[in-house]
């Protein structure tokens, strides 16, 4: 990892910020923005069987990796504006769901921590 998720969401405020993009990045807009960004990314895997995925990956690990940053570079920025400290909120969510699927019940499956 090169950057913390502070100083990633400060490169990315200032970004947006020397852009006078903040007018249309609002809440609304940016869930909007990060769900449109999170289909590009799906858009890779549809109809792609198990043993197709790692090839897939294979051949287009950068325009995949672009879609996760543009995911990722949303998501902070929407954290960010709302007032979340995206690492605070992150560490409290695995704490969460490690009590949701303790290693005990949830090892090896995939049912929701309600079915364990």
């Amino acid at each position: 990892m090169n950057d913390s998720i502070s100083s990633l969401t400060s490169r990315i405020q200032t970004f947006v910020n020397a852009r006078d993009w903040r007018q249309f990045h609002n809440p609304k807009d940016l869930a909007v923005a990060i769900a449109a960004e999170a289909g590009e990314l799906m858009q890779h895997f549809v109809w792609q069987q198990a043993d197709q995925i790692e090839e897939r990956v294979r051949k287009n690990r950068e325009e995949i990796a672009s879609e996760i940053a543009d995911v990722g570079i949303l998501l902070f920025e929407f954290a960010d504006n709302l007032g979340f400290n995206l690492g605070d909120v992150m560490a409290a969510k695995m704490t969460h769901n490690e009590e949701r699927y303790p290693v005990s019940k949830s090892k090896g499956n995939n049912l929701k921590y309600s079915e364990l």
